[in-house]
């Protein structure tokens, strides 16, 4: 029993290293793309529970107790707030940490090398027409990929 409220690590260690796995994660989830974090599927789901599971013992560094799991939380919770508010108020921070909107496609014209760099298919902009009700490449006014992966679809007035 005393193993559950005893920490076996100092606290300021699993703050540090909560620190440092957020903002690796923090990082790589940047770099892999914004369709990453908007558009899940079975496979980035996946593959973002196994991320979790592996840096897991990154940050507790086998502490099990119930403090040490609390002081985690605490911390990922913390950076989650004070990157928030930073970005807000920050234009090249939330850059930085959010990206900007990418044009896929214009006048009824799709960018395909945006596409690519997007990590997008053609597929993914026909589910985004269907959705905004855009029955053929030629009626999209823009198609942006915005910051939060998602694809947003303006058609030409008729």
């Amino acid at each position: 029993m005393s193993d559950l409220l005893e920490l076996s690590i100092p606290w300021w260690e699993i703050v540090l290293r909560g620190t440092v796995v957020y903002f690796v994660l923090l990082l790589l989830l940047r770099l892999s793309g914004k369709r990453t974090v908007g558009q899940f599927t079975p496979f980035d789901l996946l593959v973002l529970v196994l991320l979790g599971d592996a840096m897991q013992g990154s940050m507790i560094a086998g502490d099990g107790s119930l403090p040490g799991g609390v002081i985690l939380v605490v911390t990922l919770l913390a950076w989650n707030k004070i990157v928030g508010w930073l970005t807000s108020r920050s234009r090249t921070l939330e850059r930085v940490v959010e990206g900007r909107p990418v044009v896929i496609a214009r006048n009824g014209h799709v960018y395909g090398e945006a596409l690519e760099r997007c990590n997008l298919s053609i597929d993914d902009l026909q589910e985004a027409m269907r959705n905004a009700d855009c029955g053929s490449i030629s009626l999209i006014r823009m198609a942006m990929l915005e910051k939060d992966g998602k694809i947003s679809v303006v058609t030409k007035s008729a």
